[in-house]
C-alpha cells in the first residue's frame, strides 16, 4: 500500500468507517436500540476487563440511553453460586459511554422475588 492509499478515505462520505446497517445512526443522530445495547455491553466490558453476559434492560433517556448490563464478578463452583452484578450504563445519543455504576450483586442462581 502506498502512502496515498493510506490517506484516502474508505467511504464516499470521507470517513474511514464503512457505513452499514450496524453502525449508522438514525437521521436524528441517535443510535438505534440494538446499537445502544451492543455499545453498552462492549464499552463496559472494555472498562471492566470482562465480557458482559447480557443486557437485561434498555431505556431511552432524554440525552441518550440507559442500559442494565449483567457481568460475572466472581466465578464459583457450582456455577449457580457465581457472583453476578448488574451495572447501570449511561450512553449519549451517539452511543458513547458517559458513566456506569454497579446497581446490584447477586448469585447466578438467585431468582428475583416479587417486590
Amino acid at each position: 500500500m502506498t502512502s496515498t492509499d493510506q490517506d484516502a478515505p474508505d467511504t464516499p462520505d470521507g470517513s474511514n468507517t464503512p457505513r452499514t446497517a450496524g453502525n449508522s445512526a438514525s437521521p436524528s443522530g441517535r443510535v438505534t436500540a440494538p446499537q445502544a445495547m451492543r455499545g453498552a455491553a462492549s464499552q463496559l466490558g472494555e472498562l471492566l476487563g470482562t465480557a458482559p453476559e447480557s443486557v437485561s434492560a434498555l431505556r431511552p433517556a432524554p440525552d441518550g440511553w440507559t442500559a442494565d448490563v449483567e457481568v460475572v464478578e466472581l466465578e464459583r463452583v457450582p456455577d449457580t453460586m457465581t457472583v453476578m452484578a448488574t451495572y447501570r450504563v449511561s450512553l449519549d445519543a451517539q452511543g458513547q459511554l458517559l458513566g456506569y455504576e454497579r446497581a446490584r450483586r447477586y448469585a447466578r442462581g438467585q431468582l428475583d422475588r416479587g417486590r
